[in-house]
């Protein structure tokens, strides 16, 4: 029997976790099912490790940005510096970016003005903008729909754990909302439902690895493959068969990031 492809549209395969045997993790996820992985670069001192990764193995497509809790240690990006990475065959995505009052409140105004050159980035480049929000709903939906409505660019809202509120600012803009392992946990049901609300066509599935493993594997690393385990239960909450969710996703992730659906070896 086939096993339905999906793929990880958020993963963190340069962090340190991975590093003695990154490889034997690309191709578990990859007898999973998992059939492609984009891996974030959150600082972009570091793109180079990061683009290595994606030049060395064909299932894994990179972005670079600035995120935002190390937005006031980092250089600030510059719109020609996100713009060059962006010819970069395998480059498919200006983020992660976006606001965390959580833990970062005291930079807000740099998160802010980091936020907008992504954005900018995004504009020109025509791909897809990768938010992270934490605790800051109000500014984030202000600002995202604001920009939109100057110069409409695509967008996930990566790891979606946030209001409806913000769920419906988004979702109003045409932007996507991507399931990792927290809908999974078993104490999500608010947050299922936000998700169940929205239009399957909107829909993307990630494990953020080697964050938020979903169970059976919560409390341990979290790795590419896992993104099966959160898929089975988005498509319980759509009411689906794995299969139907699976293509749905597809179709999503395919739509949203059409440089890495339209990638092959020989365009390399």
């Amino acid at each position: 029997m086939t096993i339905p492809r999906i793929t990880d549209s958020h993963c963190h395969l340069d962090f340190p976790d991975f590093d003695e045997e990154r490889a034997d993790v690309i191709s578990r996820a990859v007898a999973a099912g998992v059939h492609r992985m984009v891996t974030i670069c959150t600082r972009l001192r570091n793109e180079p490790q990061v683009r290595a990764i994606a030049e060395a193995h064909d299932p894994v497509f990179y972005a670079a940005g600035t995120h935002p809790m190390s937005a006031a240690d980092e250089p600030l990006a510059t719109l020609d510096e996100l713009k060059a990475l962006a010819q970069h065959p395998k480059f498919v995505g200006i983020g992660e970016t976006g606001l965390d009052y959580h833990y970062s409140a005291d930079s807000a105004g740099i998160q802010k003005t980091s936020l907008r050159v992504h954005i900018e980035a995004a504009q020109d480049t025509g791909l897809p903008l990768i938010i992270h929000a934490r605790a800051a709903d109000d500014d984030m939906a202000r600002i995202l729909s604001e920009a939109w409505k100057a110069q409409p660019y695509d967008c996930v809202m990566h790891c979606f754990s946030s209001s409806a509120e913000l769920a419906r600012a988004a979702l109003d803009c045409g932007f996507y909302l991507s399931m990792s392992g927290i809908a999974a946990f078993p104490k999500s049901k608010d947050l299922r439902e936000i998700f169940a609300a929205a239009p399957l066509e909107r829909i993307l599935v990630e494990t953020d690895s080697p964050y938020l493993a979903p169970p059976p594997y919560r409390g341990k690393r979290n790795e590419p493959g896992y993104t099966v385990h959160t898929a089975r239960v988005g498509a319980e909450a759509f009411g689906l068969s794995y299969d139907a969710f699976a293509k749905a996703t597809e179709a999503n992730f395919e739509r949203l990031f059409a440089k890495a659906a339209a990638w092959t070896p020989e365009t390399a």
